[in-house]
């Protein structure tokens, strides 16, 4: 295994506004570690709970993918480019930010919390034109094997964004292992667990635990017991042109 770097949950940072209980893997907003600011072009991974009817009022984006995994409930999407949508577990979410967006996200629900993965990866070009789509994916489709969710190519399974990257959610029961398999030699690996345990290259993780991966050409993760997770490969330099 290549050189590795653990963010075990309880170090992560935290702020808690009322309606929004928010943990950080990497420095955002008022949370800032110089040591954690990003892993290679993953910059923000963001671990949030929406209380019911309550959300983000519009706020601008710019020259960043933006990638929503709603994990229970729904939340409302609009934006500046007219779409208005909801998106639940199961979907995916992409909003390539380039030249700037507006856009608000809530809530849908009088009665029930929504949590999410909201994540920002850096783009390999600046300034696109905006774009936004949304797809919802098969829960069978990662049932003890990897579903890819996200990849650079249009016509790929999943979403796309403007960067050299690939993403894959996995719902394993207990004691199922996958080799994963490195894409393109200039990138990392980066995986984090949705709920249950795993073992990466036998380093144990808990929920909500990440563990990046430079210099690796593939990992073998197993489930120690029924285990939901996502493995983002993504370039480990920023390559924005």
């Amino acid at each position: 295994m290549g050189n590795k770097i653990l963010h075990k949950a309880e170090t992560r940072g935290y702020a808690n506004h009322g309606w929004l209980d928010s943990y950080h893997t990497f420095s955002f907003a008022k949370y800032y570690d110089p040591e954690r600011v990003h892993f290679g072009t993953l910059r923000v991974l963001n671990d949030d709970t929406i209380e019911a009817g309550m959300g983000f009022g519009t706020h601008p984006h710019d020259n960043m993918e933006i990638i929503t995994i709603p994990l229970e409930g729904d939340l409302a999407h609009k934006d500046n480019m007219g779409n208005a949508s909801v998106i639940r577990y199961g979907d995916v979410q992409v909003m390539s930010a380039g030249k700037g967006i507006t856009h608000s996200e809530f809530n849908s629900n009088s009665d029930k919390r929504t949590k999410l993965l909201q994540i920002w990866v850096f783009p390999n070009k600046r300034d696109v034109i905006p774009r936004y789509d949304q797809i919802t994916l098969s829960q069978e489709d990662r049932h003890n094997k990897l579903q890819q969710i996200l990849s650079p190519n249009e016509d790929d399974e999943g979403v796309w964004i403007y960067q050299n990257a690939w993403f894959h959610l996995g719902k394993f029961d207990k004691n199922i292992e996958v080799k994963y398999n490195r894409k393109s030699k200039e990138n990392g690996i980066y995986v984090f667990v949705i709920s249950g345990d795993i073992s990466v290259d036998e380093q144990e993780l808990n929920a909500r635990d990440g563990l990046g991966i430079r210099d690796t050409e593939s990992i073998i993760l197993k489930a120690n017991n029924d285990s939901e997770f996502l493995i983002m490969e993504i370039p480990m330099e920023n390559n924005m042109t």
